[in-house]
């Protein structure tokens, strides 16, 4: 088994979350109490937070690079970046630390065209939805077709995601609202949905909608499974 590294606390609410489903996952495949080789770098959020608003996407490649050499240093074998936003700087955390690193969209991709869908909807924060960097990962490598909710459900998404979400706050009022806009996604032609934001699934679960849903964080943490007892 080799080591996963994960660079987390973005937030750790859902750093939690990925640490839990990728040793339940170790545990029912090998047995017994297996439990998974793991390296966790848990950063401070708020100081990421601060970076995402202002821009400074270059202090913000640094600060998870040297997370990022500390996870290798420490014996991982493979990293994962456990928040859908910061792959904005995959490339960079690439270039920086050469390591076998996991992407978060590729996983959810393959995922979604296994399940015979092209055309999906998005869900996550501003940057995730509104930049580039995730969207035309999953359009141009992939062959996917992607939407988004309309401006002001953007926003609200976003607003839950970093006043409720990222603080563990789970409200039926914010549920009802994203639940309203998966909908209304799939009225406009998605087939599925990608919750691309790793907090989301704490809000928003399978049985609460009839759209098939896509939640990146349990995607990844399958796919870090998958690598981490794959031959080589």
């Amino acid at each position: 088994m080799k080591t996963l590294g994960l660079l987390g606390g973005m937030s750790w609410e859902s750093t939690a979350v990925y640490y839990r489903l990728i040793n339940r996952e170790i545990r029912r495949r090998l047995g017994g109490s297996h439990s998974a080789r793991c390296v966790v770098y848990s950063l401070d959020f708020a100081e990421v937070e601060a970076l995402q608003r202002a821009g400074e996407w270059g202090s913000a490649a640094r600060m998870l690079a040297e997370g990022a050499r500390r996870l290798v240093a420490a014996g991982a074998e493979l990293l994962l970046i456990c928040s859908n936003t910061m792959h904005r700087i995959f490339d960079e955390l690439e270039r920086e630390v050469p390591a076998r690193w996991l992407h978060i969209a590729d996983a959810t991709a393959r995922r979604i065209r296994d399940s015979g869908l092209r055309q999906v909807g998005l869900l996550g924060t501003r940057f995730t939805m509104e930049e580039s960097f995730y969207r035309e990962r999953l359009e141009g490598r992939h062959g996917l077709r992607v939407l988004t909710p309309e401006a002001p459900d953007r926003r609200r998404v976003d607003e839950v995601i970093f006043r409720e979400l990222v603080l563990g706050r789970i409200r039926r009022e914010s549920r009802a609202e994203f639940v309203r806009i998966i909908e209304q996604l799939a009225e406009r032609g998605a087939e599925g949905v990608i919750l691309g934001c790793t907090e989301i699934g704490l809000l928003v679960k399978p049985r609460h909608t009839r759209v098939p849903l896509f939640d990146t964080t349990e995607i990844h943490a399958m796919a870090a499974v998958e690598a981490a007892l794959a031959a080589e």
